[in-house]
């Protein structure tokens, strides 16, 4: 069981897993604050889930939840149990979040809800999505009868990813490489992997850090 700390700042340091996530369904009918609330919600079920003995890093456990998370809103609206605690919670921050809009004319982000109300930018998302009303796939609407899609990932679409990772991972010095192969690919600790390249554990995390954002930068211009 790691410390409380630990998991605080597993959740805080892993943030871009979930805007990685959430990215992958824009524009499918949801709002990206939405997407990225049921995103967070994941991260932090994977902190507490996760296990560092069994030797895979955080990152190849933590995709998957988020992703299921997220999927969720499209399944069954996103809906989550709610404790009496966290009701409690929810009133508050929903009542912040209405005085917050009246008083600038515009919905404040998750980031600015979660500032004004000291707590962690994934505490703050996990309480709104759990908000959120049940969305029905069958679309009783009166007024307009529709229905919604699970959005399911075309096959081209992750084709073109494939094809863009590729070529982001070939423009990388090899040890570069090395390193995200060993990471993200055979799911390696970072002390694994700075054993296997004879690095420590520190340059094998600052060297990650800033592969990551180099990579970033390239799918994304």
């Amino acid at each position: 069981m790691i410390s409380e700390k630990s998991r605080s700042s597993m959740i805080e340091d892993n943030i871009g897993l979930v805007h990685s996530c959430a990215n992958r369904f824009r524009g499918r009918g949801v709002e990206y604050d939405d997407l990225f609330q049921a995103g967070c919600v994941g991260l932090i079920k994977a902190a507490d889930g996760f296990e560092e003995e069994r030797g895979f890093s955080f990152s190849t456990y933590a995709v998957p939840v988020i992703l299921g998370e997220i999927k969720r809103i499209f399944r069954d609206g996103g809906t989550v149990k709610v404790s009496r605690a966290m009701k409690e919670k929810i009133r508050e921050v929903l009542k912040i979040k209405e005085k917050m809009t009246e008083q600038s004319g515009v919905e404040p982000t998750v980031s600015q809800l979660a500032e004004k109300m000291n707590m962690s930018l994934a505490e703050t998302a996990q309480l709104l999505t759990a908000s959120m009303p049940i969305v029905s796939l069958t679309g009783d609407d009166e007024n307009s009868g529709r229905e919604f899609d699970i959005p399911v990932e075309a096959p081209e679409e992750k084709i073109s990813e494939k094809l863009a990772l590729r070529q982001t991972l070939d423009s990388l010095e090899e040890e570069e490489r090395k390193i995200i192969e060993l990471r993200y690919y055979k799911g390696f600790t970072q002390s694994k992997t700075a054993e296997i390249l004879n690095l420590s554990q520190v340059q094998i995390s600052r060297k990650e850090k800033k592969i990551l954002l180099k990579m970033r930068k390239k799918l994304i211009y």
